[in-house]
């Protein structure tokens, strides 16, 4: 599983890293920006991303709007939502208008910080990308 943590915070990117490099490469952008970067050079290659954690609260470009960018690079690339990477938002914003921004605009899954290890794994076979 090919992972892109987009994430602000050193001591949250770290986190995530750490749990998730046993299950394949893991990728680090700082914020949005950096995170459609990313993406674009993965989807230009060939070898795009399974799973993107996604925080909103960035500087630069925050996640509601990366998320949008991201999806529209991967209907440009011919790969509808279904298709495309798993994005997770990872994020210290719990309320309802966040959440629902953030599946209208095609998130799979949403977890509110801070992302407890068991949580994390939960999201991610719900996803269908781990087993274990």
């Amino acid at each position: 599983m090919k992972t892109l943590v987009v994430e602000d915070d050193f001591a949250s990117r770290v986190l995530l890293q750490e749990r998730l490099k046993s299950y394949g490469p893991v990728h680090i952008a700082v914020n949005g920006k950096e995170a459609i970067a990313a993406v674009r050079q993965a989807l230009a290659t060939q070898e795009p991303y399974d799973l993107i954690c996604l925080d909103i609260m960035m500087p630069e470009m925050n996640g509601q709007e990366a998320l949008r960018h991201i999806r529209d690079l991967e209907a440009t690339a011919g790969k509808p939502p279904a298709e495309g990477a798993k994005i997770v938002m990872t994020t210290a914003l719990r309320d309802v208008k966040n959440v629902s921004t953030a599946y209208s605009s095609l998130c799979d899954g949403y977890l509110a910080k801070p992302i407890e290890k068991d949580r994390l794994y939960a999201e991610l076979r719900k996803l269908g990308l781990i087993a274990t």
